[in-house]
């Protein structure tokens, strides 16, 4: 039975050597065009309806975008192809940035002890008091994008980016540790035969978007910071979501049976996301079940990876398209790099890319492999 979400993939797989067609040529325009008429879009708003849309809450869809905008073009900024433009697609970024966070009228007390670039981040800092306590939202505490799971995130990429560790070595052991209770608590209430489970508005999310996986790879990118009692807690839940495999994906919820004709496979729920739980724990490990795994979910990302969504690295062409990055990036296999040019191939005739941020991360990342990931959720730091 045909898929109802995503399109027969009937490109012939990886013969040994690389599309005839020249990625940086076709790209790299492509790249450039996309980001003119997202500018044209986005800047004409001016300052006062950005940051109007940041003052409207987190809840505003518009004061996302401003910030995904701006992380893209800070993104294409870093890559030596786009040299020309760095200083453009700079100053636009902090145009974006600028707006949606000149709203805010009050003076926060700077950190002392860090470079003068990073005091500014003393707003940062100060939210790990705010998401200590085990329950601090009713909704879920723990998952990637409103909870804990997405506080140490952004704290990686902080890392990442700046070279120093923003937070203290108390406050990332006080934000584990609550994660920690928080899913022993629920999973004693539960009854659940392993040792840590979470839930989001009453679900229990497997995937990376709200889900168990993100949480066991943040935890997993803290490992150092963690009690061996805990480690071993981490890998234990570790297995057993490698256990509820279904055919190389995973449910959305726990307990669910997957639909073959119906099922997920994005990057928010399914196996594209779970790969970079799989990919962490290898790294981590070094046991080869964990890359095993994650190859099974490239293996099934080939087959149903051209989604009918669009271009997108959530629901998306771009978030499949990732997964081969990623498998690239773990395994120095060419055949991934061709997997993710094919699926870029596909995108590209259809001209599914206007507008979409995610995406021109995506194919500045197909030009620079060695480097790629999926944005703000790396597994190699």
């Amino acid at each position: 039975m045909e898929s109802k979400r995503c399109f027969p993939n009937r490109f012939d797989d990886y013969k040994g050597s690389l599309p005839a067609w020249q990625c940086k040529d076709r790209v790299a325009p492509l790249v450039t065009s996309t980001i003119d008429r997202i500018l044209k879009e986005v800047l004409p708003l001016g300052e006062g309806a950005a940051a109007a849309a940041a003052a409207s809450g987190p809840g505003c869809c518009q004061g996302g975008l401003y910030g995904g905008v701006a992380y893209m073009l800070y993104h294409v900024a870093q890559c030596p192809l786009f040299a020309p433009a760095r200083d453009t697609y700079l100053r636009a970024a902090r145009q974006l940035v600028d707006a949606c966070v000149r709203y805010e009228e009050e003076d926060w007390s700077e950190p002392l002890g860090l470079p003068d670039y990073v005091r500014p981040l003393g707003r940062f800092r100060e939210l790990a008091e705010m998401c200590a306590p085990v329950t601090f939202l009713e909704c879920g505490s723990d998952e990637l994008f409103v909870g804990r799971a997405g506080y140490l995130c952004a704290a990686l990429v902080l890392k990442q980016k700046l070279g120093v560790e923003v937070l203290t070595q108390a406050q990332i052991r006080s934000i584990c540790q609550a994660m920690l209770e928080s899913g022993k608590q629920y999973s004693a209430r539960k009854r659940k035969p392993f040792p840590l489970m979470y839930s989001y508005y009453g679900t229990e999310y497997l995937g990376a978007a709200h889900g168990l996986s993100s949480i066991l790879q943040m935890l997993l990118s803290y490992y150092d910071y963690l009690e061996s009692a805990d480690q071993e807690l981490i890998w234990q839940c570790v297995d057993f979501l490698m256990d509820q495999e279904q055919n190389c994906n995973w449910p959305p919820e726990l307990g669910e049976m997957i639909e073959r004709e119906n099922e997920l496979v994005h990057w928010f729920h399914g196996a594209p996301g779970i790969a970079y739980l799989f990919a962490k724990a290898y790294l981590v490990s070094k046991k080869s079940q964990y890359l095993d795994t994650c190859i099974r979910c490239g293996e099934l990302t080939w087959q149903k990876g051209l989604l009918k969504k669009g271009p997108g690295i959530c629901h998306g062409v771009a978030g499949s398209a990732y997964v081969f990055l990623l498998l690239y990036r773990l395994t120095g296999n060419s055949k991934y790099i061709y997997r993710a040019q094919r699926l870029a191939f596909m995108a590209l005739n259809s001209c599914l890319y206007e507008g979409f941020s995610g995406t021109v991360c995506f194919l500045v990342d197909l030009l620079q492999p060695s480097q790629a990931e999926f944005p703000l959720f790396s597994v190699f730091v």
